[in-house]
C-alpha cells in the first residue's frame, strides 16, 4: 500500500473528529512541572523601580521577575496548542510559492476538523464535486498540483494525530481527562508515508509526527504497533542529517528531551532543552518549561554533555533563571562576561530583592528594616569594577541601586556617578531609569529641606507627576515605587521639621484636618496668589482644593451647633454646597432604611446648602418658642440622618473625609466619634417628648432617643479595645438602655407602641424577654 493509499484508507476509517492542529501546538514535552507559581493580584513592577526592558535583550522578556506568575506579562502565547500556529502557516505559506493564500491555510492547519479536510483533499482528486458552502477548491489554485496533493495528504494523516496529541484543556477543579489511546494503524501510515517521500520539507515534517508518535505510543502500557525497531533516539539519531537544523528540527528535538525525561535521563533531556530553548524565542517558553534538573549530581552530569562554553552559559543561565541567580552569574562571567544572558538573571536578582523591601514606611524601625544583600552586592560590586561586560552602566547601577536598598547610601552613589558617564546618550528609557535612582538616592540621604532643596525638587516632582497622569510618556519605566518613596521621604522630613502643611501635601492624614489652624493655613497656601515652582510641583499632589476645606469647616461647624457660622463657609464651598442629599434628611423612620428614604416618591429635595439653611429656620423658630415639639423633632432628625446611622451620609463625605461605607470601621479613625454621635439628635428628641402634646407623640420621641442611645452604646463598645479592629461584631450584646423601659412601662398602650413591636426585632426581644 503506497502513501497516497494509506492516506484514503485513513480518510475512509475516519480515525479522528475535529481537533486543533497538533503539529502547529503542541508544548515541547509534558514532563515536569512548573515551579514559578504563586499567587497575588498585584503587579511587581508598581513595587519595583528596576525596569528590565532598559537592559535586556527582548527575547529574555517572558522571565522577566514576576513573583505571582510564571511568565512576565501578558502578551505571551503560553498555551500549548496554539503557541505555533503563526509560525506552521507561515511555513507552508511559503512552501506553496505564497499561491495559497494565508486566510485559507490558517482554516485548513488551525481551524479545521478531520472532516473538513477530508472534504477538500476529496474535492483535489476529483472525487467530490459539490463542496459545501465555506469551503476552498483547491483545484482551481494556482500553486504546484504535486505541492498540494503533499500538502493534504500529509494535513490529513496529521489531523489524525490530533487524536493523542493535542492537550485536552479542562477546569483544574475537574478530574484530568486520561490520554488517548495511541491508534496502533496511524504509526504503519506514518512510517509508509515517511519512506516514501521525497520532498525534504514535507518529509521533515512526517519525521516530526513520527517522532512524537512514537512518544506517546511508548508511554502506553501495551499497544499493537510494534513496528519501530528502532527506539526513538536511534531514529532521531538515524534521520536527523538529512533535515535543515530550523525550528520544526528543534520541535521534533523536543520530543526526544521528552522521551529521556521519562526515562529518567534528565541529564540529557536539560541538555536537549537548552539547545531548543537557545535556537528562537517561540522555543524559549517550552523550553525553560520543561527544564528541570533532579539534584546537583544530575546538574553535573547536564554540564558534561556542553559542547562549548556558549552551551554551558545557556545552562547556567536557565538554572539561574529558576534556581540560582548568584551561582549561575558567577559561572557565566567566568565563560564570558559580555554574554547577554547575564543581563536577565542580574534583572531578576534586582527585581526579586527589591520585592523584598516595601517602599512604605510605617515608622522609623521600617524605614530602617534591611534584608542580607552582602552577598549580592559583592558579586555584582565586583563586576561592576571590573568593566567587562556588555553594557558596564548597568552593572554599576545595579550595584549601585542594591546598596541602595541596604541603606549604603554613600557606596550607592558613588556606582550611581560611574554609570552616569557610561549612560547611552540616545536612549530615553535608560537615561529617565538613571534618573530615579539618582531622585531617590537623594532624597534618601537629604537630612533637611530648605530653600535649595525645594528649588531642586520641582522639576523631578513635576516629572513624576505628569508620569503618573499620563501627561509624559515613557513606555515600561517603572516609576510608581520611586513615586511612593518619594512622598513618603519628603512628607516625613516636613513633619520632622514641623511644617504640617507642607508635610500634608505630600502624604494626607485625616488628623490634619481637626485642626482649624491646620486648615486655615492650607487655604493661605492654596490661596497665594504667586506660587513658587516648588509650591506648583507639591501642590500637584494635593488633591485638596480651596472649595473641599470650606466644606469641611461648614460641616464641622454643624456638628459643633454653630449653624451661622456654618452658612458662611458653605456658601464658600461652591460646587460642592450643591451637593444633592439622596433622602429627606427630615423624615425618620422606626427602622433606618436609606435605601426606602431613597427612592421615596415625591420627597423634597435638599442640597447641602439648602438643608443647612432649612435647619437654620427650623433652629430660630425652635430658640423662638413656636411649636417647640415639632421643630425639636425636625432638628433631631436632621442631626440623627447626617450621622453614619442617617440617610443623609453625603453630607459628610468628602475628598478629605471619604466615601461612604456601611461599617463605622471605615470611617477614617480621627472623624470617626464625629460621624457617628448621636447625643445632639438624643437631646432634640428629649426636648421635642418634653414639649409633646400626646402620648402617641412621646412614645415616638422615646423610642428615637432609644436609637441614639443603642447607636452610641455601640460606638463606645467598638472603640474598646478588643472591638477596635474587629469588622464583625454580635449586635444582641449592646446594652438596651433605659429608653426600653420608658416605653414599655409608660406608653404600651399607644398605636405607636404596637408598631414599634411590629417593626424592631430588639424592642420585640426585649418585651418577650420580661413577660
Amino acid at each position: 500500500m503506497n502513501y497516497h493509499q494509506s492516506v484514503l484508507q485513513l480518510l475512509k476509517q475516519k480515525i479522528s473528529g475535529k481537533f486543533l492542529l497538533i503539529f502547529s501546538a503542541l508544548t515541547i514535552t509534558v514532563a515536569g512541572i512548573v515551579w514559578a507559581c504563586g499567587g497575588g493580584d498585584y503587579y511587581d513592577d508598581e513595587n519595583s523601580s528596576f525596569t528590565p526592558e532598559a537592559f535586556v535583550d527582548p527575547q529574555y522578556s517572558p522571565f522577566f521577575y514576576e513573583s505571582s506568575t510564571t511568565y512576565y506579562g501578558s502578551e505571551f502565547n503560553d498555551n500549548g496548542n496554539t503557541r505555533f500556529n503563526k509560525q506552521v502557516v507561515d511555513d507552508w505559506y511559503a512552501y506553496l510559492d505564497k499561491k495559497v493564500g494565508r486566510q485559507i491555510l490558517d482554516t485548513l492547519l488551525i481551524k479545521s476538523s478531520q472532516g473538513f479536510t477530508d472534504s477538500v483533499y476529496r474535492n483535489f482528486k476529483g472525487k467530490l464535486k459539490d463542496l459545501p458552502a465555506g469551503m476552498p477548491d483547491l483545484s482551481k489554485s494556482n500553486a504546484d498540483e504535486k505541492q498540494l496533493d503533499l500538502f493534504l495528504s500529509y494535513l490529513t494523516l496529521a489531523k489524525a494525530c490530533e487524536s493523542y496529541a493535542v492537550n485536552q484543556e479542562y477546569n483544574y477543579w475537574d478530574e484530568k481527562p486520561k490520554p488517548k489511546a495511541v491508534a496502533a494503524e496511524l504509526g504503519n501510515m506514518l512510517t509508509t508515508a515517511y519512506a516514501q517521500t521525497k520532498d525534504v520539507f514535507v518529509k521533515q515534517r512526517l519525521w516530526f509526527q513520527l517522532v512524537r508518535y512514537y512518544y506517546y505510543q511508548q508511554k502506553q502500557e501495551s499497544s499493537a504497533y510494534t513496528a519501530p525497531k528502532l527506539t526513538l533516539p536511534d531514529f532521531f539519531a538515524q534521520e536527523e542529517a538529512q533535515f535543515p537544523k530550523n525550528i520544526m528540527y528543534y520541535r521534533t528535538m523536543g520530543y526526544l528531551a521528552g522521551y529521556y525525561y521519562q526515562h529518567g535521563e534528565f541529564a540529557r533531556a536539560n541538555y536537549l532543552y537548552s539547545l531548543c530553548y537557545n535556537y528562537s524565542f517561540e522555543m524559549k517558553i517550552p523550553s525553560k518549561w520543561s527544564f528541570r534538573p533532579q539534584n546537583e549530581s544530575d546538574w553535573t552530569g547536564t554540564l558534561k554533555l556542553a559542547q562549548n562554553g556558549e552551551e554551558k552559559i545557556t545552562l547556567w543561565h536557565l538554572l539561574g533563571i529558576s534556581q540560582d541567580p548568584v551561582r549561575a552569574i558567577r559561572e557565566i562571567y567566568a565563560i564570558n562576561p559580555k554574554s547577554d544572558k547575564l543581563d536577565l538573571l542580574l534583572s531578576r536578582l534586582i527585581n526579586s530583592k527589591e520585592q523584598s523591601i516595601s517602599p512604605v514606611y510605617s515608622n522609623e524601625e521600617s524605614k530602617n528594616k534591611t534584608i542580607d544583600l552582602k552577598t549580592e552586592i559583592s558579586l555584582v560590586a565586583n563586576i561592576a569594577k571590573e568593566n567587562k561586560t556588555r553594557q558596564p552602566f548597568y552593572w554599576n547601577l545595579a550595584a549601585g541601586y542594591l546598596n541602595a536598598l541596604s541603606h549604603q547610601y554613600v557606596t550607592a552613589k558613588t556606582f550611581y556617578n560611574v554609570a552616569r558617564k557610561q549612560l547611552p546618550k540616545d536612549n530615553k528609557l535608560i537615561l529617565a531609569q538613571y534618573k530615579i535612582l539618582d531622585w531617590t538616592l537623594y532624597l534618601q540621604y537629604l537630612k533637611k529641606i530648605d530653600a535649595a532643596a525645594e528649588a531642586k525638587m520641582a522639576e523631578p516632582l513635576t516629572w513624576l507627576y505628569r508620569l503618573s497622569q499620563g501627561k509624559d510618556a515613557i513606555p515600561d519605566l517603572r516609576f510608581h515605587r520611586a513615586l511612593d518613596q518619594s512622598l513618603q521621604l519628603i512628607a516625613a522630613l516636613y513633619k520632622k521639621q514641623g511644617d504640617l502643611v507642607k508635610s500634608n501635601c505630600f502624604e494626607q492624614h485625616p488628623a490634619f484636618y481637626l485642626s482649624n489652624t491646620r486648615i486655615e493655613a492650607m487655604k493661605t497656601l492654596l490661596a497665594k496668589p504667586k506660587k513658587s515652582p516648588f509650591e506648583i510641583a507639591m501642590l500637584n499632589y494635593c488633591n485638596v482644593k480651596i472649595e473641599n476645606l470650606y466644606y469641611l469647616q461648614a460641616t464641622q461647624l454643624v456638628y459643633q451647633e454653630k449653624l451661622d457660622q456654618a452658612l458662611v463657609m458653605m456658601k464658600k464651598a461652591e460646587g460642592i454646597n450643591a451637593t444633592l442629599l439622596l433622602g429627606n434628611p427630615f423624615n425618620i423612620r422606626i427602622n433606618d432604611c436609606h435605601d426606602c428614604d431613597h427612592a421615596a416618591p415625591g420627597k423634597t429635595r435638599y442640597t447641602a446648602q439648602s438643608f443647612l439653611e432649612t435647619m437654620i429656620n427650623i433652629k430660630a423658630q425652635l430658640t423662638a418658642g413656636k411649636d417647640v415639639s415639632r421643630n425639636a423633632a425636625l432638628l433631631a432628625n436632621a442631626y440623627y440622618n447626617i450621622t453614619h446611622y442617617g440617610n443623609a451620609r453625603y453630607f459628610y463625605q468628602s475628598d478629605i473625609t471619604g466615601s461612604i461605607t456601611d461599617m463605622v470601621q471605615g470611617i477614617d479613625e480621627p472623624f470617626r466619634h464625629v460621624y457617628t454621635d448621636n447625643h445632639i439628635a438624643e437631646k432634640y428628641y428629649l426636648l421635642a417628648r418634653t414639649n409633646a402634646k400626646t402620648k402617641e407623640l412621646k412614645a415616638k420621641f422615646t423610642f428615637m432617643a432609644s436609637k441614639c442611645d443603642h447607636n452610641n452604646e455601640y460606638n463606645r463598645m467598638m472603640e474598646s479595645e478588643e472591638n477596635r479592629n474587629s469588622w464583625y461584631f454580635q449586635l444582641d450584646k449592646i446594652p438596651t438602655g433605659k429608653y426600653f423601659a420608658e416605653l414599655m412601662s409608660q406608653y404600651s398602650q399607644t398605636n405607636y407602641y404596637r408598631e414599634v413591636l411590629n417593626e424592631c426585632g430588639y424592642f420585640s426581644t426585649y418585651v418577650s424577654k420580661r413577660r
